[in-house]
């Protein structure tokens, strides 16, 4: 797809693989992931300047551990290797490993024995993030040591003359003071890349290849809402016009005005054709007396398949379904840590493909979650879509502890509307991941009016994070809580008591279930 310079990362199983491509495609460098054992072939026709080698848990030395093909080596492509991918280098290229006397993890300061390359301009001593429990004992014939600390005399090596660079740190966690100096030296001083990885030029062949693919044909898009699936339907609409049909259903668990909301965003900004169903007493109906977070999930999402499929047979001519995919699922499927142990059922919708032989169309498969924003903006898409907080595809229903019923999921939707409305007025809404309302199956006393009550409790959760893999409970200003708390006892009948949940993740989750 991409005529443009890329960077190839190798995963070898590291937490951080992820946070290396999307550091380099921030330099508008184009990098995709591919397991460690990629074919030889597929990495050649990939045509990358560099490789990364990634971190990773394992010990090279030990049986069982991954291991690239050794051709990669002989490709004349400069090369960094990161922690075990350090390791892997001195292994395989004739040095030796083993384990070291004192583990280093946290943050250490490397000395720069040479600041020319891959240390240009790095500050001669400075912070970098360890986490490893080997070292480098003996070098690699030809490379010479660039860096070191206390605990580790070969903290960073090379081999100039075939543009191998190895780092015992991770550069591209923010704990590491100058790691997006380094990066951003090997990119361009060592692979000497093009930054011409933008959204504008994404967005032209985009709309190229979905139109040469499509053709004449018709393109069904599910649409709940959320940036994924609403970016996906606007570059669709955007290459192939009426062709594509988008079917937007009303589960009854969204929040409050959300089907209004996105059929009136999406049909006035760019006069999308789209199918708006009413399913709320389907499904409601289904989830009467479950409680059970994991059956909720099971329930909604069979049901959700169930009338998507009814609504995509009325579309004559149908030939392609198209979901908003993204690239971290996409690595999930394929990377050294294997596929997925759950994937979410109400976001499953391929049994259709099946069943009416429809081909798929994924047009953001490329992209992280902060591109896809990027490219929503270049597509001209309204802000209240593209910076909305992320909604679990259950919706409401596993906000909803307990019991989900018509009268519990009003409730919860208009306690949930008045956090939202508070930290927008207050201006945080941005600077927060996630805000939501959740209703707990518990009841207090309290009073109002000079009368007891005996009414429901509802739980604030809101959180700041960079991907949603760990998070930290948002610092609200106390004025901002009070304001959530009167609020939502003022005006949401059979709520008395306003809680606030101040789990980080982990060991807690987001969402409660």
């Amino acid at each position: 797809m991409l005529n443009t310079d890329k960077i190839l990362v190798l995963d070898f199983g590291s937490q951080y693989t992820q946070l290396i491509a999307r550091r380099i495609r921030e330099y508008k460098v184009y990098s995709e992931i591919y397991p460690f054992n990629a074919d030889l072939e597929r990495i050649k026709s990939f045509n990358p300047k560099g490789i990364i080698l990634s971190g990773g848990p394992s010990s090279v030395y030990e049986e069982g551990a991954p291991l690239p093909d050794l051709e990669i080596f002989k490709l004349g492509i400069p090369m960094l290797g990161i922690c075990y991918g350090m390791q892997l280098m001195a292994y395989l290229l004739g040095g030796e490993v083993s384990k070291a006397i004192k583990r280093e993890y946290g943050r250490a300061e490397i000395v720069i024995d040479d600041d020319k390359d891959i240390f240009f301009g790095i500050s001669p001593k400075t912070k970098v993030w360890m986490s490893h429990g080997d070292h480098i004992e003996k070098l690699p014939v030809n490379f010479t040591i660039f860096g070191h600390t206390s605990n580790s005399p070969i903290a960073a090596m090379a081999d100039r003359n075939k543009g191998f660079y190895a780092l015992q740190f991770h550069p591209e966690v923010v704990h590491t003071d100058e790691g997006s100096k380094i990066l951003h030296n090997f990119v361009f001083n060592i692979c000497k890349c093009n930054p011409a990885w933008t959204m504008k030029s994404f967005i032209e062949i985009a709309k190229n290849e979905i139109a040469d693919k499509v053709k004449e044909q018709r393109v069904i898009c599910g649409i709940s809402g959320g940036v994924d699936s609403s970016v996906t339907a606007v570059i669709i609409n955007n290459a192939i016009g009426d062709a594509l049909t988008c079917i937007f259903v009303d589960n009854g668990l969204l929040r409050l005005n959300e089907a209004q909301k996105v059929e009136e965003t999406l049909r006035k900004n760019f006069n999308m054709n789209i199918i708006c169903v009413d399913a709320s007493d389907r499904f409601l109906k289904r989830l009467r007396g479950v409680k059970d977070p994991e059956r909720k999930r099971k329930i909604i999402g069979n049901e959700f398949i169930r009338v998507f499929e009814e609504e995509a047979r009325k579309i004559k001519g149908a030939k392609f379904l198209a979901q908003g995919t993204l690239y971290p699922d996409v690595i999930e499927s394929t990377s050294f840590k294997g596929p997925s142990a759950t994937i979410k059922s109400h976001h499953n919708v391929g049994g259709l493909l099946k069943k009416m032989k429809l081909k798929l169309i994924e047009p953001l498969r490329e992209l992280f979650k902060d591109e896809v924003r990027l490219l929503g903006h270049e597509l001209g898409m309204p802000d209240e879509i593209i910076n909305r907080h992320p909604f679990p595809g259950p919706g409401l229903a596993i906000r909803c502890i307990g019991d989900v019923t018509r009268q519990r999921i009003d409730t919860l939707r208009k306690a949930d509307a008045i956090v939202l409305e508070e930290i927008k007025k207050f201006g945080l809404y941005n600077n927060i991941w996630q805000a939501f309302a959740v209703l707990l199956p518990v009841k207090s006393v309290g009073v109002m009016g000079d009368e007891r009550t005996y009414e429901n409790v509802i739980t604030v959760r809101a959180v700041t994070s960079l991907d949603g893999m760990t998070a930290d409970w948002a610092k609200i200003p106390y004025d901002v809580m009070e304001s959530i708390s009167n609020r939502i006892i003022n005006e949401v009948k059979g709520i008395n008591r306003v809680v606030y949940d101040i789990t980080s993740k982990p060991p807690g989750t987001i969402e409660w279930e």
